[in-house]
This record gives C-alpha cells, structure tokens and sequence, in this order.
C-alpha cells in the first residue's frame, strides 16, 4: 500500500502536524485526515515524491473554459465557493484539472483566497486569469469577472479552432502531394527508366530531367527524410528561444495574408484582454505588463513595454500606443483615443476586439475556399507534370525504335 507525507492543520487549534500515512490513493488519504479534523495542506507520495496537482498531463484551453464558465454560473446562483470546487472536481473527466481544483479547495479551505490558491498551479491559470479573480474578489464581483474571463476564453479558444481548421486540410493536402510525389519519383520512374533504356534511343529533355530527378531520389532517399525532419524539428525548437521568438515574430507579419491574420490575431488578443483588465479595474501600468505577455508576439510584447513607460510619465494610452504604427495601425489608435475622452475605453476595446474577430473568421472562411482549389492544382500540375514527362518518350516511340537501330 502507498505511503504518504502531509502537512496539515487541526481544524479546532490551527496547529499544523507533520507525518505520514498508508493509504490505497490520495482521495483515501485525504479523507483520512479529515476524518481526524485534519484540513490537508499539502501531501505527497513517498516513493514517487509527486505532489498533488502537479502530475503529467494537460489541461487544454476547453477545460479551462468549461471550468470558468461553470465556476461563474454556480456563484452567481449563491452557492459557496468550496461546494462549487467540489462538484466541479466531481464532474471534470481530465485527471490534472481534477486534482488542480481538488487542490485548490483544500487550500481555500485552509483560509486562502481563490486567486492565492489558484496561484500555486501556473500552468492552469497564468497570470492574467489570476489578476482578475484577484480583482474580482477584492471588487465583490468574482462571479461577473468569472464570466467575462469566461467568454475571453471562449473566444480564444473558438478563434484557435478556426485557425486550425483552416490550416489542417493545406497541411494533409500538402504530406499528401510530397507522398505520392516520392513514391512516383523512387517506385515509378525508375521502371519507365529501365524500359526506355532499352531502346538506346535519345529521350526528351524533361524525361531525362525527370529521370535524373529520379535517380537522385534514390541514391539519396534515406538522407532527405531525415534531412526534412530534422529540419523541422529545428525551426520548431528555434522558434521556441528568444532570439527564435523575436525573429519569427518580427518576420512573420509581413508574409503574404497569412502575416495579416497572424496580426489581426494578436490585435484581437490584445484588444480582448485590454478590455477585461480595464473592466475589472486593473491599474494601467500592471494592465499593459500582463496584456504584453498574454498577446502572444514578442514585437507587440516590446511595444506595450515601452508604451507602459512612456504612461508612467505622463502621456496618454493612444498617444503612447501611437508611437508603434507598425504595430498598432492608426484606426485602432484613433478608437483608443475616442474611449479615453468619453472614459469608456473598455467598451472601446471589446468593439475592436469584436471587429478584429470577425475580420479575421472573414478572412480566414474566404482562405479556406481559396486554398483548396489552388491546392488540387497544384497537385494536378505535380502529379501531372511526372506523368507527362514518362510517356513523352512513348509518344515519339517510332523515333526511339528507329533511334535505336541506327
């Protein structure tokens, strides 16, 4: 049977006690304690020293969501926070967010605050998401703030959906096309090759290119694949470092539509949380440190930085956001500037937001359609061009006979 260590406190004194027990899993453990009027603290396994909340797993974007969105509902209707953790913990289906939540009610129960709890588990809930449950709770309106964070989390994750939607079908297509492109040029090729050599006749440029192509594949085969791979996984690996980040994140804006909706995404992210923060009543300057981070591009990071200094002496928000037109383009400012006159700058941003949004879903269905005809082109053309250029010589085949005999 397992043994644990825990940290705990007597729920009539406060006094905290150290030990351990032998239990068959962490639930048993902890309803042990409690049973001996123990509130857990902390516990862990001997053997596998894993702490509760902190094991392997994932907690997608869509749990997150359906979590907010859930937590907000339940206080609203006037139930206490520790039965919502509860029947939440209950009802979730991922192991990790299960034992986060169950976590952060043992905490609670212990007298911290949700947003203090929550804050032991970073990877679930990053700083903005802590910034405004502690704003909600220091304002009285966690339950509003919670359904805000909610539908800024739903409108992130429906955004991520229809990026990837748009981008999985260019993508197979694409494997697809260099599959059948590899398998024609080492498998099929190589048998019209050997055919028309017996012939001895002169072949036409592009089938001997093609062949040539051909014997290349071959020869070198077990060296691209890898190559290709390695590769990728390079730049992949790159652009997860800083100097990575910066250069990708410098560069990619300015490519062809893709660069456009790349922008208009980390507009709309920014708008978005803009909106919720000032909302919430977050401090400028602490609002533009945690925007900057949560925007997701390194340039626009570095723009809000510099923006927040240019505030804390005296200039205004649009004023100082102007200063960076590659960045933020003059309608956007121009908005900023209208909300700051009429002191409804977060009704402001959350227009923007709505419009980038839907500039980008316009963007993006109008992409989708573009690109899948483009695409069976340019695989016609590929798949095509290879066949064209292996029966060119069957064409001429009366001159490669004659070819051959003279």
């Amino acid at each position: 049977m397992p043994s644990f260590t825990y940290m705990a406190r007597e729920a009539q004194t406060g006094r905290e006690v150290l030990s351990s027990l032998d239990a068959s899993t962490v639930e048993d453990a902890i309803n042990a304690l409690l049973k001996r009027d123990l509130l857990v603290v902390n516990i862990e396994e001997k053997s596998g020293g894993k702490k509760v909340g902190a094991g392997s797993g994932k907690v997608s974007l869509k749990d997150r969501v359906v979590f907010t969105r859930q937590l907000a509902t339940m206080l609203d209707a006037g139930i206490a926070m520790v039965s919502c953790l509860k029947g939440l913990a209950k009802q979730t289906r991922n192991k990790m967010m299960r034992d986060v939540i169950n976590d952060v009610c043992r905490r609670i129960e212990t007298g911290e605050s949700l947003s203090d709890a929550m804050a032991h588990h970073p990877k679930v809930f990053d700083k903005l998401y802590l910034c405004l449950v502690g704003a909600g709770e220091k304002g009285g309106l966690l339950a509003e703030v919670l359904a805000r964070l909610a539908t800024h989390l739903e409108n992130s994750e429906r955004l991520q959906r229809k990026v990837k939607s748009a981008l999985m079908y260019p993508i197979v297509v694409t494997v697809v096309a260099i599959g059948i492109t590899i398998f024609l040029l080492v498998k099929v090729v190589p048998v019209f090759s050997t055919i028309f050599a017996s012939f001895n006749g002169k072949l036409p440029t592009p089938t001997l290119c093609l062949i040539a192509v051909s014997n290349f594949f071959q020869h070198w085969l077990l060296l691209i694949l890898p190559a290709m791979v390695g590769a990728v996984y390079g730049w992949l690996h790159f652009i997860k470092t800083k100097p990575g980040r910066e250069f990708w994140d410098k560069h990619r804006i300015r490519i062809p539509v893709f660069g456009n909706i790349a922008h208009s995404i980390c507009l709309a992210r920014f708008a978005h949380t803009f909106s919720s923060l000032v909302h919430s009543g977050v401090p400028i300057l602490s609002l533009l440190e945690i925007v900057s981070r949560a925007c997701g591009n390194v340039v626009m990071e570095k723009a809000l930085l510099a923006a927040r200094d240019d505030i804390q002496l005296g200039e205004g928000i649009s004023d100082s956001l102007g200063k960076h037109p590659d960045v933020f383009p003059d309608m956007i400012v121009r908005m900023m500037a209208a909300g700051e006159q009429t002191g409804k700058i977060d009704e402001m941003m959350e227009r923007i937001a709505k419009a980038l949004d839907e500039e980008v879903e316009s963007v993006l269905s109008g992409l989708t359609a573009l690109i899948e005809p483009i695409l069976v082109v340019v695989l016609g053309i590929m798949v095509g061009g290879i066949a064209i250029c292996m029966f060119l010589p069957i064409f001429k085949l009366s001159d490669l006979v004659s070819g051959a005999h003279h």
